[in-house]
């Protein structure tokens, strides 16, 4: 398990930003369950879900610079979670997974041509003696514009996206499930992107809020 807690170039849980944020919202519990969770729905919430943050680099990637940056992609959001529990000696690593998206946004599907999300990144903690997948990426206001259950996650049970959203429509779809991995794996994620829909590795900017208001105003 002990490679499941080390420091790396990405888990910079060695930098003060991401200390102080463990400190902040596990304070009050030395229960390893309670902390992952309060750690998941801090990840979540305060973390918002930004697909055009992809950035494909280490310094992009690394947990400090998505706390900084107060956003983040679905595998930024999911490897500073796994740094905050290894902070905490609770061993973490990272799932991927390919997933049908029904709910992207008229400007991203545009962007990727597809509404198929390769390497969609989650975390995999290990409590009580059992691996469980959390699932940080969506921020609680951005479920509700879409008319999604947030995901909650308790620790003892798979946080996974739902495949409805909350009128009976379709979400999401789990295509592929590529395994866990105790780093990630950045140079495969970046062949299969220029191999399936980003030739340079990103997407040109734009402000995915603001397109979801749009889109999902009345």
């Amino acid at each position: 398990m002990k490679k499941y807690t080390r420091l790396s170039a990405t888990f910079d849980f060695n930098h003060p930003a991401v200390q102080e944020f463990v400190k902040k919202h596990t304070e009050n519990s030395k229960n390893q369950t309670k902390q992952a969770v309060s750690l998941y729905y801090a990840v979540r919430d305060e973390i918002r879900y930004d697909p055009y943050a992809l950035d494909l680099t280490v310094k992009g990637l690394c947990a400090s610079t998505t706390l900084i940056n107060g956003r983040g992609w679905c595998v930024a959001k999911a490897i500073l979670l796994a740094a905050c529990c290894r902070y905490l000696e609770i061993p973490a690593r990272l799932g991927f997974a390919d997933i049908r998206n029904h709910l992207s946004t008229q400007r991203l599907r545009e962007q990727m041509k597809t509404d198929v999300f390769y390497w969609h990144g989650y975390t995999l903690i290990f409590l009580q003696g059992k691996w469980v997948k959390a699932t940080p990426a969506f921020n609680i206001e951005l479920c509700n514009k879409f008319n999604l259950r947030g995901l909650d996650f308790d620790g003892t049970s798979d946080s996974v996206y739902h495949p409805f959203d909350l009128s009976g429509n379709r979400h999401m779809e789990y295509l592929n499930d590529r395994g866990g991995f105790d780093d990630v794996p950045i140079d495969e994620i970046i062949a299969t992107f220029r191999k399936e829909y980003i030739v340079d590795d990103t997407l040109e900017k734009a402000d995915f809020e603001k397109d979801v208001d749009r889109e999902t105003a009345g």
